[in-house]
């Protein structure tokens, strides 16, 4: 599994500003309708049932949300870039402003955890997270988030 086989072009974002968790579960919900055929409250509803069992704000302004839906057929992924850091819950109390949602089926037991592990191995470089926050292209941000993996498999 390599980033690109779970994150389309259009579903990358810069959000110019963001008020709330709950303000960018529903952004995260409708680019999952838009992009994926996703209902847009299931999605937000699911993101927001498992905001509940514990912060996905992992630390370095960089949160993973991510939940489990009937509605999904395989995993896939969000990316935003937050212009504007939000204060999210996060593990070492940083506001956030990269954000890799993955949605994956009810019963993709170890697909799901691989797209975590993938995601979280992605985005703990730190020269990625700096190109990421130096960038304002979505194409670019695409590019740079699925490119990575690649040179890494190499």
């Amino acid at each position: 599994m390599q980033v690109v086989d779970i994150l389309k072009p259009e579903a990358v974002k810069v959000i110019a500003s963001c008020t709330s968790k709950k303000r960018l579960f529903h952004d995260l919900g409708e680019l999952a309708e838009n992009c994926y055929g996703l209902p847009a409250a299931n999605v937000i509803d699911a993101l927001i049932e498992r905001e509940g069992l514990g912060p996905t704000g992992v630390g370095q302004g960089i949160a993973l949300p991510h939940a489990r839906l009937a509605d999904v057929d395989r995993v896939v992924g969000m990316f935003l870039r937050l212009e504007k850091p939000l204060n999210f819950d996060a593990v070492d109390r940083q506001p956030v402003d990269l954000v890799f949602a993955l949605l994956a089926p009810e019963n993709a037991g170890v697909d799901h955890l691989k797209a975590l592990a993938l995601v979280s191995r992605t985005l703990r470089n730190p020269s990625i997270c700096a190109k990421l926050r130096a960038n304002n292209d979505a194409a670019t941000l695409h590019t740079i988030l699925t490119e990575q993996h690649a040179t890494q498999a190499a």
